[in-house]
């Protein structure tokens, strides 16, 4: 199977402090068509003006992955953390039996965009979690580098799931090879930035592909580019 998702096709919302664009139905955007790649339920990519954010609120039984492309997010939950999140690391909370959190741009003069992202949870009721880690970006370059994984991975965040997320930093006509950690699994492709042939599809800024039953995986850039590969059951 091969689910294409250009940029251009992503919902939209527009509050005049968030500006955030869906890869899946999320909020007052539904799309029958887009309701999630297997177990990836939520793929927002989110610019949040300074100073503003998302007041407390609550989740129960989600895995919550934020990652910042750019500025700073300053985070406060239920079970007492305080936390400021910085592009170039990665953050996971593990709702389970029930949390509230407040996410704010913690600058008061630009903005900040980062990914939120949603992954339904393998085991429920669990004890809430929250976890954060620093991505060395040495490692990233024109290698697929994990940075979180299931429990019990050391050296990644961890995630209440059988799931895997991979950065990667490709050099132009540099060719690499992703290779399924479960071959059961799917595999969501988002292209950060730049430009990569894929599965035989041409892509860019923003745009996404799922793929199954495919075990080895090869991306091409065109451009230097960067790119997010999510892992996920299928069911």
């Amino acid at each position: 199977m091969k689910l294409l998702d250009r940029s251009a096709t992503r919902g939209k919302a527009e509050h005049g402090w968030l500006h955030s664009r869906h890869t899946f139905s999320f909020a007052d955007y539904h799309n029958p068509e887009r309701m999630g790649f297997g177990l990836l339920r939520v793929l927002n990519d989110d610019v949040v003006a300074a100073s503003m954010g998302f007041s407390t609120h609550p989740h129960k039984n989600m895995e919550i992955i934020s990652i910042p492309l750019s500025g700073s997010l300053r985070h406060e939950d239920s079970m007492g953390n305080k936390h400021v999140i910085t592009a170039g690391e990665i953050q996971v909370m593990s709702a389970g039996t029930g949390i509230t959190h407040s996410e704010y741009n913690n600058s008061a003069h630009s903005e900040v965009n980062f990914l939120q992202i949603w992954i339904l949870p393998q085991q429920l009721n669990i004890q809430p979690r929250y976890d954060q880690k620093a991505i060395d970006a040495s490692d990233k370059n024109n290698c697929i580098q994990l940075i979180a994984a299931p429990m019990g991975t050391p050296d990644v965040v961890n995630i209440n799931q059988q799931a895997y997320f991979s950065l990667a930093e490709i050099d132009a006509t540099a060719t690499l090879k992703y290779i399924r950690y479960h071959p059961q699994h799917g595999v969501y492709f988002f292209v950060i930035a730049g430009q990569l042939k894929l599965a035989g599809e041409e892509l860019s800024h923003r745009d996404g592909i799922g793929l199954t039953d495919v075990d080895n995986i090869e991306v091409t850039a065109v451009t230097r580019s960067r790119l997010l590969c999510i892992e996920v059951p299928m069911k």
